[in-house]
């Protein structure tokens, strides 16, 4: 039997479950696209940007733990996924990239469309192929799968030269797909030190004050159970980070919100004023700590993390545990004791009632934040939330309600703004039985919108909800409160008309102005049979609260002013 190094490609991909890819074709990789036709199992999804394919691979693998994958041809096709690649790297999803490469005979040569992948490619991934010889490619394939979605999952890309696509290999006994690997230099711990552990258990049995930081770790290791179990037999209250929200169900009555820059206030508090923090499948950002000189210096500090590297990286810890957080928890689980922290629990729950973090203001006026609460009472907590970066993102952090796993997908780490179109559609795709939501600043999605072509044309059912404030709302923040409002390059003075350009894609497109119109539309996009846009025309000079600046500490928290009145 004999398959060309495309038929492997496409071989391996359905050993390793693959039912989707995104991408878009191009010369070096259409021997690759010509042999789609063979293996109808492969459903391919033709974005129309690369980097759309590359948020569309990262929102797939987020809501089902998988890894996604994305397809591009060399040159500007690689290069236009890198944003996309990065923003996974960061956040530590899984993503299998496959692109095209001139041939072989014309690398170096600064052919059409050359470009050194692998080299452009390094810093943004866990690791990277250059395919030389097609009889490699399975073996390839089965290590980039391997890699990316064990440890600390991560972008594995894979360059194959255009020959490579079309040389053929000899199977004489049939066996295509390697049954084992032999990665010697690779071999993540899983499993966590039992003494460590056992030192961790102590700690928290004699912690009067001990708060739980869940992060990103949490959803990737599958540990919903675990980490519910330890808050409760032990009453510990549960902070998450950005990345971390919807780990843990926002209505339980342990879960305090999200800390930081653009976090409640008590979450931050509470970390300060605790005895025990315990970090789980974090790398304390400095979004979350500010100042990590001065971060929670008043607690003793428990760490878990898969990956070795993140541990005393940012802030010194007195227990470090290197494992996957699942494997940990179900461990030191065992060895935590019941408990209760009612003092501690009332502790936190004045902090709430004096910092009054998410409470929105009376007014006539149309707030993204009440938008946002009405979204999460019309879809009961039970939504996908996918965001771009900005306000919006915040918003729809501290004022929905989270009560389903991966139900929130962000850029966090790179911040890529135009996430919200692609990483919506990718989610969907990956999620076809859930209500997707895609939370959009009117800047991001001006960015990205061409996939709305993608979303009609594959009757992919995502409802937008366009923040639509004109500006580029948290740049626009930055510069009132640190540059003395000068308003740089932060305004449109010409936006499209959204609703508009909706119905040119072959949307549902509706306008809203005023508060009474809000609930009712978002009513009428989700009984839609389609994907539908809702432009949310809201007041300019709104700002997220409360804020902690870059760099500094508690100390220099800003809370809502009483009396704000929107400038208008």
């Amino acid at each position: 039997m004999k398959l060309t190094g495309a038929q492997l490609v496409c071989e391996s991909l359905m050993k390793e479950g693959v039912d989707t890819i995104f991408g878009l074709p191009g010369g070096a990789i259409l021997p690759l696209y010509q042999t789609l036709p063979e293996y109808t199992q492969l459903k391919h999804i033709l974005v129309r940007h690369e980097q759309g394919a590359a948020h569309a691979a990262d929102g797939y693998a987020r809501v089902t733990g998988k890894a996604g994958v994305a397809w591009a041809t060399s040159g500007p096709g690689a290069t236009n996924l890198i944003t996309g690649i990065a923003t996974a790297q960061m956040d530590s999803v899984p993503m299998v990239v496959i692109t095209g490469q001139v041939s072989r005979a014309s690398i170096g040569s600064d052919a059409f469309q050359e470009t050194d992948t692998t080299g452009i490619s390094l810093p943004v991934t866990k690791h990277n192929y250059l395919v030389m010889d097609a009889a490699d490619i399975p073996m390839i394939i089965k290590e980039a799968f391997h890699i990316a979605t064990t440890g600390r999952p991560s972008p594995v890309l894979v360059d194959i030269p255009k020959d490579v696509f079309t040389e053929e290999v000899e199977y004489p006994d049939g066996l295509i797909y390697p049954e084992s690997l032999n990665l010697p230099g690779y071999k993540p711990s899983v499993a966590g030190n039992i003494g460590q552990i056992k030192k961790a258990a102590k700690l928290i049995n004699k912690s009067a004050k001990p708060v739980i930081l869940a992060g990103h770790g949490i959803i990737f290791s599958g540990a919903y159970n675990e980490l519910k179990t330890l808050a409760e037999k032990a009453q510990i209250p549960v902070i998450t980070t950005l990345l971390g929200i919807s780990s843990f169900p926002e209505d339980h009555v342990l879960s305090v919100g999200m800390p930081g820059m653009h976090g409640v206030a008590y979450a931050s508090l509470a970390i300060e004023k605790a005895d025990l923090l315990i970090a789980l499948g974090m790398r304390f950002d400095d979004r979350i700590t500010g100042k990590p000189s001065e971060f929670a210096k008043a607690s003793r500090k428990i760490h878990v993390d898969i990956d070795p590297s993140e541990i005393g990286k940012n802030v010194p810890v007195d227990v470090p545990i290197v494992g996957d957080i699942k494997n940990v928890l179900e461990k030191l689980n065992q060895y935590v004791e019941s408990n209760t922290h009612v003092e501690w629990i009332q502790n936190i729950e004045q902090l709430k009632s004096d910092h009054p973090s998410l409470e929105i203001r009376e007014t006539d006026k149309l707030l993204p934040q009440y938008i946002i609460r009405e979204l999460s009472e019309a879809t009961k907590g039970k939504a996908i939330m996918v965001t771009g970066v900005g306000q919006h993102q915040m918003w729809a952090a501290q004022h929905y309600t989270y009560t389903e796993p991966r139900s929130w997908i962000t850029s966090g780490g790179s911040g890529a703004m135009g996430y919200e179109v692609p990483g919506a559609m990718g989610a969907q795709v990956g999620n076809p039985d859930r209500v997707v939501w895609s939370i959009a600043g009117d800047g991001g999605f001006q960015m990205t919108m061409s996939e709305l072509a993608t979303l009609v044309e594959n009757k992919i059912p995502v409802k937008f909800a366009i923040i639509n404030n004109n500006v580029l709302g948290m740049v626009r923040q930055w510069q009132e409160f640190f540059y003395d409002k000068s308003y740089v390059a932060t305004t449109y003075t010409n936006n499209p008309d959204f609703v508009k350009l909706a119905e040119a894609f072959g949307m549902l497109g509706i306008r809203v102005t005023s508060k009474n119109q809000v609930r009712s539309s978002i009513e009428k996009a989700m009984e839609h049979d389609g994907p539908a846009l809702i432009d949310f025309v809201v007041e300019e000079e709104e700002n997220v609260y409360p804020m902690i600046p870059a760099g500094q500490t508690i100390e220099n928290l800003i809370e809502e002013p009483a009396n704000e009145e929107i400038k208008t």
